[in-house]
């Protein structure tokens, strides 16, 4: 099994969503943002995965631009293909199609020399909830 190197976490989803299944997916990347992410320049922080047609595709992730990049360096904040299996992508549809159910990614990482992402079904907690998880956990 190829060694993992972590770029990025979502640490603020286990705060603020109840994971309830977690998928790995791959990304679909420009050159200066594989550049940019083995640095680890990336920011997962209010990002979010949706359903488009019969793809998926991640919202909102930052991977900062590459330094050494010219004239056609990324867009920070452009939306990113996710590659998964069509039946697997189906499932997704009809889960995230239940009332407070989202697609949170948790975390960038390299699989070797492939970049992956760890997308997780996650349902909001309400703000008591947050209360009691921090209560619980400092307790």
């Amino acid at each position: 099994m190829p060694d993992e190197k972590v770029v990025a976490t979502n640490r603020k989803a286990y705060h603020d969503y109840d994971i309830e299944e977690v998928y790995e997916a791959g990304i679909v990347l420009q050159g200066t943002e594989v550049k940019s992410l083995r640095v680890g320049r990336a920011n997962l922080r209010d990002s979010f995965a949706r359903v488009k047609g019969d793809e998926l595709y991640l919202h909102n992730v930052h991977i900062s631009p590459y330094s050494h990049g010219n004239i056609a360096n990324h867009e920070p904040r452009r939306m990113r293909k996710l590659l998964l299996h069509k039946a697997e992508i189906k499932r997704l549809m009809g889960k995230v199609a239940e009332r407070g159910l989202t697609l949170v990614p948790l975390r960038i990482y390299f699989k070797g020399n492939v970049a992956k992402v760890e997308l997780a079904l996650a349902r909001g907690k309400a703000r008591y909830d947050k209360r009691r998880a921090i209560a619980d956990r400092d307790a």
